[in-house]
């Protein structure tokens, strides 16, 4: 599928890095991006987000690329689909549709498959402004997968007990999670989670670790299902270690309450492992991007451990660094050559050792357990 790639910007934030990553997410949806319309607003049009003589640009691109599908950087209202839909010809999606169609498409287990049908009902139902009739003539693709397909005549009170039994679901998986995490409680496992921006290398970093087998590829969120493996670490023991699902900007709400239930598992953790792509021009602001989710899931508090990662990309020698008061803050590794994983243990351990014993002072301080901190302490100029 041959698809236009349209990006305004509006004068915040990194607007290179956002359109570069939408190319990326557009490829993992399956399609082909052949061309981009870029452009500068104070604010979106309220009709067609981009005004009208962008929009005859637009249709010009479709035109001369013969592209199939219009796909939006930023969250487009009902109306302002429905608009742009009729007046290009073709179909058209926001980045929102476009993060929760990868999901669908990543979605394995029974409970990532609720996960992300709730999710898609609950972005489906904000549309149902004037029925379904600016989505009748697609049937299916990018944006429209798993219940978008299935839906099309379905009236906001279906939706809705659908909506409530996918709760209802998800609440009883809540449930099992919780009876397994009492029962690691009861033996005193120390459990770590992988958090970080997709793409990152959480899963690759999750394995050399474990030795498990978890899928992984160069590609954005590879992992959606929580994978858990029990590692054993001299001087520490058993320690219990998750992968999550990776983060990215403007992640779409709906993912993320629908996805609280699998990201509890960071709620819950002992240590939090915040992978971070070390080679990125962009990783101080994916750094906060994670922190910003993390704040609001309620697991701003977890104690945090910055590892950055593909360090043989970026020119960087293993290393393990300190704050202020001698607690480990952030290691460089590399998942995919080994190196520096022995000085990740070695950390993972002192975390593990450190949490039986009686809190500091300082360790009460909520000032300086905030994981947002240790971005300010970033001061190793070979890192910046």
């Amino acid at each position: 599928m041959r698809a236009l790639l349209v990006g305004i910007d509006f004068g915040k934030g990194d607007y290179a890095a956002n359109l570069d990553e939408l190319a990326l997410l557009a490829k993992s949806a399956g399609a082909i991006p052949v061309a981009t319309i870029t452009g500068k607003r104070s604010s979106p049009d309220a009709a067609y987000f981009v005004g009208t003589g962008k929009v005859d640009e637009i249709v010009q691109a479709i035109a001369e690329y013969r592209i199939d599908l219009a796909i939006f950087n930023h969250p487009l209202s009902p109306a302002q689909q429905r608009n742009l839909e009729r007046k290009l010809g073709i179909g058209v999606v926001d980045r929102t549709s476009l993060i929760l169609d990868i999901f669908a498409l990543r979605a394995k287990s029974h409970e990532g498959k609720v996960q992300v049908e709730l999710a898609q009902l609950q972005h489906l139902a904000t549309r149902l402004v004037r029925g379904w009739t600016h989505l009748e003539r697609q049937k299916g693709g990018i944006g429209l997968r798993g219940p978008g397909e299935t839906q099309l005549e379905t009236d906001r009170r279906l939706i809705g007990d659908r909506v409530k039994m996918l709760r209802s679901r998800l609440e009883k998986l809540q449930r099992q999670r919780e009876t397994q995490r009492r029962a690691r409680n009861r033996s005193h496992t120390f459990s770590v989670s992988l958090v970080g921006y997709t793409n990152a290398g959480k899963s690759t970093l999750f394995n050399t670790l474990t030795k498990a087998g978890t899928y992984v590829a160069d590609q954005l969120f590879a992992t959606l299902d929580t994978t858990s493996r029990r590692l054993y670490i001299e001087e520490a023991g058993n320690v219990v270690v998750s992968d999550t699902v990776g983060f990215v900007r403007d992640l779409p709400h709906q993912l993320v309450a629908a996805f609280r239930a699998t990201l509890e598992e960071t709620i819950h953790a002992d240590l939090l492992l915040h992978v971070v792509d070390a080679a990125s021009p962009v990783r101080m602001e994916q750094i906060e991007q994670v922190n910003l989710v993390l704040r609001e899931i309620g697991a701003d508090q977890t104690p945090q451990l910055l590892v950055w990662n593909k360090i043989d990309l970026a020119g960087l020698e293993p290393a393990l660094e300190r704050d202020e008061y001698g607690r480990i803050h952030r290691v460089f590794v590399s998942a995919q050559t080994g190196a520096g994983m022995d000085l990740l243990r070695s950390a993972i351990a002192e975390y593990a050792r450190k949490s039986q014993e009686p809190a500091s002072p300082e360790m009460l301080d909520p000032g300086v357990t905030a994981p947002g901190d240790d971005v300010s302490r970033m001061t190793n100029t070979r890192a910046q």
